[in-house]
């Protein structure tokens, strides 16, 4: 039987974390022990000397050595990930962790490449749209063959099926066997005055994952989702690379059966030509769909033929545990994805995409939390256990993997707290919290951010989605209430304001990119700052009386 989440007052977490954990009781001393004072007695008493030691060297050594042209980009299924798997779990055995898996630090993840032939044409009624000119198309099904053959299109508007918001796109509709045609984002971009899901902050229901995972479960044949740059927060080049070339997944007991047959997208002058034909104009249908919950037969059909190839292969990810004092079966979870692209044998010169931002920060900065843990003199009451996950550019494969096969419980998942992409651009004045609002985290992280003298803030451009786009959210989609907070964008003086303008600049221009390289030169004092707030949040989390839960306006509840 599942946990209940109790609600978690903001006293309760004061109680636990407002001063240092070793802090002594204010309570009169001539008074009878309380229970609350008992329970500090089996509190680490070095906290504080332990929350200070975590250092540069701790980050810089392993972040250095993970990025280094000898890890070849950490790919996945390479000699890269042997070398990796091998560095993190040497690491955390040194520490004095256990493993996480049985005896094992490791947990082998399934995976399947699937590659889509190019050489194929989508036909809507007159129209002829070419591959990653006019659209795309894929198919998640083990099939060599999986076609389209005059599929009826249908408009759902934003494809959404939210009770909690009281908007189903697809009430009384019937598309079986039908392509249902959507718009990008969520009800509240176009929207935000009325006051129906977060208004320009997208909620899950408008990430393009959530929308092929609806359309499947509707009994839909085909989904084609409209591309919109304002409302995606990417262009059209995002999507004809990503959706181009190999294209991995895990292996399905179904072999993707349960999936809609054709995954794929349209640009937006190709959706306008497609409601033409069908006798509409786009725009006026979307204007009506932002309005309410909306549909409408499109009496115009689709084709388009996706002929795969398929390599299935084995990764793994990481996983390491210090048990708890007194609830070991009850655990905090870290998460840090150690994966990144691999090396481009056709690229000339320097061609291996070293990570080193992304994500050997966020591996180092899990490492360093997870020799903070082992130093203490008593371990937290619940267990605290550090997963680096495989495959999170490939569409955070790993975590995903993990939390379909979870090796803890996640009945017995208290939290989860995510680092990813860590910040290299020097201290902050502020912490930014990505998915605001969503948990009783943020109680937690708002405690350990005043330590610092720091104020939380919505991350940049909430409409992004960036909440769904990180290994958390694969705990988050099960009901575990998940973490994301980084370094902020108010630099913490006027030295560093300069450092970071000119350093941004090359971050944010090697995303992805071979020039993702360590640099001698980075200030990592922000990431040392970041480890420290968030060990202080899984520190708290780990001996606090009750377990956080989500917010009652977030997408996300724990079932009881």
């Amino acid at each position: 039987m599942k946990k209940m989440f109790l609600p978690l007052l903001v006293t309760a977490v004061s109680a636990v974390s407002a001063c240092s954990p070793n802090s002594a009781p204010e309570n009169d001393t001539t008074q009878p022990e309380t229970q609350t004072q008992t329970q500090k007695k089996n509190i680490a008493t070095n906290f504080d000397a332990v929350y200070a030691s975590i250092s540069d060297a701790d980050i810089r050594e392993p972040l250095k050595i993970l990025s280094s042209d000898e890890f070849e980009g950490r790919l996945p299924t390479t000699t890269g990930e042997t070398k990796t798997l091998d560095y993190l779990t040497r690491e955390f055995e040194k520490a004095g962790l256990s493993p996480g898996n049985g005896d094992s630090y490791l947990q082998e993840v399934a995976l399947m490449e699937i590659t889509a032939n190019p050489e194929m044409t989508m036909t809507i009624g007159d129209n002829s749209f070419a591959y990653k000119e006019d659209m795309v198309a894929s198919s998640k099904r083990e099939q060599e063959t999986v076609s389209l053959e005059n599929s009826e299109l249908v408009f759902v508007g934003y494809g959404v099926n939210a009770p909690e918001y009281d908007w189903n796109d697809y009430e009384g509709l019937d598309v079986t066997g039908k392509t249902v045609v959507i718009l990008v984002n969520d009800p509240g971009f176009e929207n935000p005055e009325s006051g129906k899901f977060q208004g320009t902050t997208m909620t899950y229901y408008g990430r393009w994952s959530y929308k092929y995972e609806e359309a499947s479960r509707q009994g839909a044949a085909g989904a084609l989702i409209v591309h919109e740059t304002a409302p995606a927060s990417y262009g059209w080049s995002v999507v004809a690379n990503s959706w181009s070339g190999p294209q991995y997944g895990l292996v399905s007991k179904d072999q993707g059966a349960s999936r809609v047959a054709i995954e794929g997208w349209l640009t937006l002058s190709a959706a306008e030509k497609v409601f033409a034909d069908a006798g509409f104009n786009f725009q006026d249908e979307k204007n009506q769909a932002k309005l309410g919950p909306y549909h409408k037969a499109m009496d115009i059909n689709a084709s388009v033929t996706v002929q795969n190839t398929f390599k299935k292969s084995q990764s793994h990810n990481v996983i390491a545990t210090l048990p708890g004092s007194e609830l070991p079966n009850e655990h905090v979870i870290y998460t840090a994805h150690w994966d990144h692209l691999g090396k481009d044998e056709t690229k000339e010169g320097d061609n291996i995409y070293n990570g080193a931002h992304d994500n050997a920060t966020g591996s180092a900065a899990i490492l360093a939390m997870a020799k903070a843990y082992a130093n203490l003199d008593i371990a937290p009451k619940r267990s605290v256990s550090f997963l680096v996950v495989t495959a999170e550019e490939q569409g955070l494969l790993g975590s995903k993997y993990y939390a379909d096969n979870a090796v803890i419980p996640l009945e017995d998942t208290v939290a989860n707290i995510n680092m990813d992409a860590m910040n290299v651009l020097g201290k902050t004045k502020n912490v930014a919290v990505v998915g605001m609002g969503k948990s009783d985290l943020e109680d937690y992280l708002k405690t350990a951010a005043d330590k610092q003298g720091r104020t939380l803030t919505q991350e940049d451009r909430p409409e992004a989605g960036y909440y769904y786009r990180s290994d958390h959210f694969s705990f988050a989609k099960k009901g575990v209430p998940a973490l994301y907070a980084e370094g902020g964008d108010e630099p913490a003086d006027e030295a560093t304001a300069k450092y970071r303008k000119r350093m941004n600049v090359i971050v944010t221009g090697c995303y992805h990119q071979v020039c993702d390289q360590y640099r001698d030169d980075w200030d990592l004092s922000g990431i040392v700052e970041d480890t420290q707030l968030l060990f202080d949040v899984g520190f708290n989390v780990a001996n606090a009386e009750q377990w956080p839960s989500w917010k009652e306006t977030s997408e996300f509840q724990r079932q009881d």
